[in-house]
């Protein structure tokens, strides 16, 4: 394990470790970016292809996100090397390893996030101790991904920006791009307040039908650990083909940057809720701004899931953090898009103004010993 430093600003990043074991072919990363607001949580991320780049970058998006959430964290992110789909033996000697490394870094509490799930955070647990949200139940946890919660946001979220976007939710065609934990629960919550889903992508590729997909069925055939290429109904598409699907609300809730200034206009829709973390660069939400397409950015969006794994971690129940994820999300959306009506701002820059500011209160109270 080393200390390394890489280029920020006064906000973070606070810490950067990077943990090499090659015996065990563990390479992980920890982006600590700011804990003024408190110790930091963000999810631990797994994929043959994280970079510390993108860990960072991630971690900023905590720290925006717990604070534009008023939670009492920080944000850090990390990350794993490897193919979340290894045998579970292996998987889980990988996080063992990686959370022993981390055993004394207090600042950092892990959590789910792609490629990781309520059973990794068992580990976790098991190895160091309390410092896990998004367990099983069985553990006082509030599985993140078995519930939905950062898709039960998304929908509420959907459900105030819609008529910004001149969208009624109500027979609206969805597109989801990756359904996975984010994503099938999203169209979910979507779907039970009257929207379509019309096409929905994973690493396989593009299901499409323009008169509405079986969203139930979707599901079940992802947790059973299949494609959605399997599914008998719907026509079968390329995984990019998602980017060019008619909707009225289009959902990324795959990886980082699958949106840019080269392909962003190929998005046909009014309304991006954006269910991934760093879904977009900031030169696509210019171009689709310009186009008159609502982008609502994701420390906003997708806000959920850290909600519901900071409530669980001091003991709450589900039922009082998807209270707390509707008020949450609900009140910062109605305050973003209001202030980039006013302003003219891009939503992301009123959210990050927002969000900034939170976090500059408490690093000035930390500063003056009043924290």
């Amino acid at each position: 394990m080393k200390l390394i430093s890489l280029s920020g600003d006064d906000l973070g990043p606070a810490k950067v470790i990077v943990v090499r074991e090659p015996g065990l072919g563990l390479e992980a990363a920890l982006v600590v970016d700011n804990v003024a607001r408190g110790p930091a949580i963000g999810g631990l991320r797994m994929a043959p292809d994280v970079t510390l780049e993108e860990c960072a970058r991630l971690a900023r998006a905590m720290t925006l996100k717990n604070s534009a959430a008023g939670l009492p964290h920080g944000g850090a992110k990390s990350v794993l090397a490897g193919d979340p789909r290894m045998p579970a033996q292996q998987k889980e000697r990988l996080i063992r390893a990686f959370a022993h490394a981390l055993r004394n870094e207090t600042d950092y509490i892990f959590g789910p996030d792609m490629g990781t799930d309520e059973r990794c955070m068992a580990w976790v647990k098991d190895e160091i101790g309390p410092r896990a949200a998004g367990l099983p139940p069985e553990l006082g946890g509030i599985p993140l991904d078995e519930v939905g919660a950062t898709g039960f946001g998304l929908a509420h979220c959907a459900e105030v920006a819609a008529p910004r976007a001149g969208v009624k939710l109500a027979g609206a065609r969805v597109a989801v791009q990756g359904f996975g934990a984010v994503g099938r629960h999203a169209a979910r919550f979507l779907a039970e307040r009257g929207a379509v889903l019309v096409a929905a992508s994973d690493t396989k590729g593009t299901l499409y039908d323009p008169a509405g997909l079986d969203v139930a069925a979707l599901a079940a055939l992802k947790e059973a650990g299949r494609s959605l290429a399997d599914s008998p109904a719907g026509r079968k598409l390329g995984a990019d083909a998602i980017l060019d699907v008619e909707c009225e609300i289009w959902i990324p809730a795959a990886r980082p940057d699958v949106v840019h200034e080269e392909n962003a206009g190929r998005l046909k829709t009014k309304l991006v809720l954006q269910g991934a973390n760093i879904p977009f660069t900031a030169g696509a939400e210019r171009k689709l701004a310009a186009r008159g397409v609502l982008v609502v950015p994701d420390f906003i969006a997708n806000a959920g899931g850290v909600i519901c794994a900071a409530m669980e971690y001091t003991g709450a129940t589900k039922s009082a953090a998807f209270a707390a994820i509707a008020e949450k999300i609900r009140a910062n959306t109605e305050a973003v898009l209001a202030e980039s009506a006013r302003s003219g701002k891009l939503p992301r820059e009123a959210a990050v103004d927002l969000a900034v500011r939170g976090v500059r209160r408490a690093m000035a109270t930390r500063r003056f010993g009043v924290f």
